[in-house]
């Protein structure tokens, strides 16, 4: 219950510091998420409304904004790839791969948000420093994740568009170039793994077809001769336990 409460904390941290960066560009002051109200008669209720309507944006596109933060993007991809790959339709079922990357995710993202808490969550709470140095304190762990995990290539793309000057470390990176350069790298890693998985199933389908093919039963589907073998195949070298230590292994040698 405490794991919940903490990761949950700082997944909020995390989406209030995009929407500081963007607060900060309109010249707005964004309430305080876990203080009080403010008491101040001569506080500007149309900024705090436009405030509180740019929060309310963010966190509708909260789910969106974590998957392309976190290890979520190149599991979901590659479990897709083997479903896919083994021809098994929907199984599978979408619930499964996604409730495993999801559990995965936790996993792998464990030590950042461990770190997140550590530096950003509990002295917040525990009013040691403001919400300003806790969303900063809170961005370094999950920037050193990803930039651990993105191509140099894929970041200068963003950095030369945006005319961002060269950093001297990857603190300096506005999480506003990091993220997407992060996402597109996380794609081609995931579809590299992909095109790897594939490679031992379509040599199956290539020798069922051929068989196939010179006994003369062009009108059986070769699918359904070969869908036995693939799974067995899978079942055989225990696939999941391969699939599932190759992403953990690809994600300790960023």
């Amino acid at each position: 219950m405490r794991n919940k409460r903490w990761l949950s904390f700082a997944a909020v941290l995390l989406l209030s510091l995009l929407v500081q960066q963007h607060a900060n560009a309109l010249e707005l002051q964004l309430p305080d998420l876990f203080g009080d109200a403010s008491d101040d008669p001569n506080s500007d209720t149309n900024t705090s409304a436009l405030s509180i309507l740019l929060l309310l944006t963010v966190l509708s596109i909260a789910p969106a904004i974590l998957v392309l933060m976190t290890s979520f993007t190149r599991i979901i991809i590659v479990l897709g790839f083997v479903r896919t790959s083994l021809g098994t339709q929907m199984m599978p079922p979408n619930q499964v791969l996604i409730g495993l990357a999801m559990f995965l995710t936790f996993f792998i993202m464990a030590p950042t948000f461990g770190q997140v808490n550590e530096v950003a969550l509990q002295p917040y709470l525990k009013h040691e420093i403001s919400q300003t140095e806790a969303l900063k304190e809170a961005s370094v762990p999950l920037k050193r994740f990803m930039f651990s995990h993105t191509r140099e290539k894929d970041l200068l793309l963003f950095m030369n568009y945006t005319k961002t000057e060269k950093p001297e470390s990857f603190e300096d990176i506005p999480i506003t170039v990091l993220v997407p350069a992060y996402a597109i790298s996380e794609l081609k890693t995931a579809f590299t793994m992909g095109f790897a998985i594939f490679i031992p199933f379509l040599v199956i389908d290539m020798i069922v077809a051929s068989t196939l093919m010179a006994m003369g039963m062009m009108m059986l589907p070769p699918i359904m001769i070969s869908l036995p073998f693939k799974i067995l195949l899978f079942v055989m070298v225990d696939g999941w336990y391969l699939i599932v230590k190759s992403l953990l292994v690809s994600f300790n040698s960023g």
